[in-house]
């Protein structure tokens, strides 16, 4: 299984990206495919997930209202539009998958199987 990750990139505080992270080898069903990322210095922060069979979305509360995960089933990608970007938002963004996980594990880095290679966003204030 492998997950690419891409999109990153430097922007203004303020401005917007679009990170994408494809998955092959796997088609993840019935699975989560979430977001996190880590800033310098930081463990690995839970920033969005959405489970494929029920198309349910869930945010860290630093992000909902500015970011929104959305997928495409068909090409097994995963898509992190983040608007109204802030200072505080720089870090790498690793995307990761994992065939079976119950909500209460979303948030947990360690729950999941699979990661991509992360993807640097910094955002200048």
């Amino acid at each position: 299984v492998q997950l690419q990750a891409s999109g990153g990139g430097l922007v203004q505080a303020g401005g917007s990206l679009r990170l994408s992270c494809a998955a092959s080898g796997r088609n993840f069903r019935n699975g989560v495919m979430a977001w996190f990322r880590q800033a310098p210095g930081k463990g690995r922060e839970f920033v969005a997930a959405s489970f494929r069979s029920s198309g349910n979305t869930y945010y860290s509360d630093s992000v909902k209202g500015r970011f929104t995960i959305s997928r495409d089933n068909a090409k097994n990608t995963i898509y992190l539009q983040m608007n109204s970007l802030k200072a505080e938002d720089t870090a790498v963004y690793y995307c990761a998958a994992d065939s079976n996980l119950v909500l209460s594990s979303i948030r947990t880095s360690q729950h999941y199987d699979y990661w991509g290679q992360g993807t640097q966003v910094t955002v200048s204030s």
